[in-house]
Order: structure tokens, then C-alpha cells, then sequence
């Protein structure tokens, strides 16, 4: 059975009306320091996020060739980098207390269809074919 730990962590300010954030962790025979749990999962977080990103701004493939896909996942965490790049240094308000990122002025949907129509655009990509009667 595990046991359930629940974590009371002040920041003033910063959740709900008496800046109390509320944490609850689900761990089974730890015998590590509750704030390493804190920092481990807040590390985790990340990394999860990353890759769910990754997986959205993925080129789809049917080769079998390492390589190939290898590039596609790099090129996809590329993507990932550049949109986290231009939130924090072009779109990102630097204020008191850390930076007001606007998620929603550039989003990871109009990155990939920026990329998308400059990459139809060089490779002259048709989508409409006409065929003459003659």
C-alpha cells in the first residue's frame, strides 16, 4: 500500500487567496526529503511537456531508417526550442518577480504552419492538379 503524502507550501502571493499552494504526492516507501520529491516532479514536468510538444510538431514517417527519423525527432525539438526562444526573449514582458510570458501571441500551432507555408512556398508544393480534355 502506498502512502500518501500531502505537501502545504506557502509562496506569498502566488496561489489562491492566502498565497497557499496545495501539493499531494502519491509515493511508495521514500525515504528522501519531501522537497527533494518537490524538485523531482517539477523536474519531471518539464520534461514530459517537452516531449508532449515534440510529439505534436512531429514529422510523420513510414521509413524504417534510424537516421532519417533520428533528424525528424531533432528537427522536432528544434521547432520546440525556437518557439520557447522566441516567447522568453521577443514576446516575454520582463517585470518584478519573473517575466509575463504571452503564450497565446505565438503559439506552437502558428510556428508549424508558418514552417509549413514557407516550406510549400520553396518546393512550389501543388495541391491542385488541372487536367485538359485533349
Amino acid at each position: 500500500m502506498s502512502d500518501l503524502w500531502i505537501v502545504c507550501k506557502y509562496q506569498k502571493g502566488k496561489r489562491g487567496k492566502y498565497g497557499i499552494e496545495y501539493l499531494a504526492y502519491v509515493v511508495y516507501k521514500v525515504t528522501i526529503a519531501l522537497n527533494y520529491i518537490y524538485q523531482d516532479y517539477r523536474q519531471r514536468f518539464g520534461i514530459e511537456t517537452s516531449y508532449h510538444l515534440k510529439n505534436v510538431c512531429r514529422i510523420r514517417t513510414t521509413t524504417k531508417n534510424p537516421i532519417i527519423r533520428l533528424l525528424y525527432v531533432r528537427i522536432s525539438f528544434l521547432i520546440v526550442n525556437l518557439l520557447i526562444y522566441i516567447l522568453w526573449s521577443k514576446i516575454s514582458k520582463p517585470r518584478r518577480g519573473g517575466s509575463l510570458v504571452y503564450q497565446n501571441r505565438f503559439t506552437l500551432k502558428q510556428i508549424l504552419s508558418f514552417l509549413s507555408n514557407a516550406v510549400n512556398r520553396i518546393y512550389e508544393v501543388r495541391e491542385i492538379i488541372y487536367i485538359s480534355d485533349g
